[in-house]
């Protein structure tokens, strides 16, 4: 009776130690727009490390996580916003919606990829390029030279055989033409754009699509970034990654945490997992430019000077001017966008 009497009580004890484990655990709702491919390699990396935080991700693609985040700003949802366009951010930080937080080791970090605050109110991850993914097979079919440069894509023989993403749905979308007008500038990049949407079949609301259809050979032209152009290439897709002469458009994925939330220290927790090097060689495996010098790998089939092809992106006049771009943007061509799911 003794033996049961114990057992008995064994078992209570690690009843309520599982109940009050539950309770300690944190649970911190992360907006987020990664690629489902890499959100499960970081939310596994993480949970290793913090099995006391358990994360609630809410996955979409930028402009609709940015759209979401603004329409919360009186009762925000979100605690952390981890895998967003810097540019979504700075519209969040002009909006007083992010909390400064200075993370453990962020000045191993390039300063490009890091909030100018005393307490940064964001922190970069990685960075994506813009770049054309052109489809070889499908080219020679259609009779289609290769295109060196963006304007090539105006062409007339290039009519019905273009892909792009939408900027209102896509980050990278919104890179291309927050830098075509920076590059062209505002008069002659909208010019650019109105001759280029004759030339386009549609608008994708994924920014890796575009080259996904070129490399299945659904189109021969797809406007995307280059790393996953590179990955497909290096997996035998018929594509060749082009980068055009006038410079690539970029930005960078970044985390913050949203002013409001409850759970600070939880919050804080996740931002320094963000900024190690265990998490930059993550990135390192989607991205060829991390945040942490020196740990991004050479990527077969992408440029060693990607850095020098980069435009000099002013991420603030972009981020100010965003709802103005992207209400012009849709007023102008949103009648060629793919149906939202």
């Amino acid at each position: 009776m003794k033996l049961i009497a114990k057992a008995r009580m064994l078992a209570a004890v690690l009843s309520v130690g599982t109940v009050l484990q539950a309770q300690a655990q944190t649970e911190l709702t992360v907006y987020t727009a990664l690629e489902a491919d890499q959100l499960k390699a970081y939310a596994n990396a993480f949970q290793k490390e913090h099995s006391d935080i358990r994360i609630r991700w809410v996955r979409d693609s930028t402009g609709i996580v940015t759209a979401r985040l603004l329409a919360e700003k009186e009762n925000p949802q979100a605690d952390v916003v981890l895998g967003l366009a810097a540019t979504s951010l700075l519209v969040l930080k002009d909006q007083g919606m992010l909390q400064g937080y200075k993370p453990a080791g962020v000045e191993k970090l390039s300063k490009k990829f890091v909030d100018k605050g005393e307490q940064p109110t964001w922190v970069g991850m990685d960075a994506w390029v813009a770049s054309i993914c052109y489809n070889t097979i499908e080219a020679k079919k259609l009779n289609l030279p290769k295109p060196t440069s963006w304007k090539d894509l105006t062409r007339p023989e290039y009519k019905g055989h273009v892909i792009m993403p939408n900027p209102n749905s896509s980050g990278t979308g919104f890179l291309d033409v927050s830098s075509w007008l920076q590059s062209f500038g505002e008069g002659q990049g909208w010019a650019y754009m109105d001759k280029l949407h004759g030339n386009i079949d549609r608008y994708t609301h994924s920014g890796s699509k575009p080259c996904k259809l070129a490399a299945a050979g659904e189109t021969a032209i797809g406007v995307s970034f280059a790393y996953r152009g590179a990955k497909l290439v290096n997996k035998g897709a018929p594509i060749e990654v082009i980068f055009p002469v006038e410079g690539l458009g970029w930005d960078m994925e970044a985390a913050a945490i949203v002013k409001g939330t409850d759970k600070l220290k939880a919050a804080q927790t996740l931002m320094d997992w963000a900024v190690s090097r265990k998490a930059n060689e993550l990135y390192s495996n989607s991205y060829a430019v991390v945040a942490m010098p020196g740990v991004a790998k050479p990527i077969k089939n992408y440029p060693e000077d990607i850095a020098d092809r980069m435009i000099d992106n002013d991420f603030e006049w972009s981020a100010v001017n965003r709802s103005r771009i992207l209400k012009e943007w849709q007023q102008r061509y949103d009648s060629k966008s793919e149906p939202k799911k």
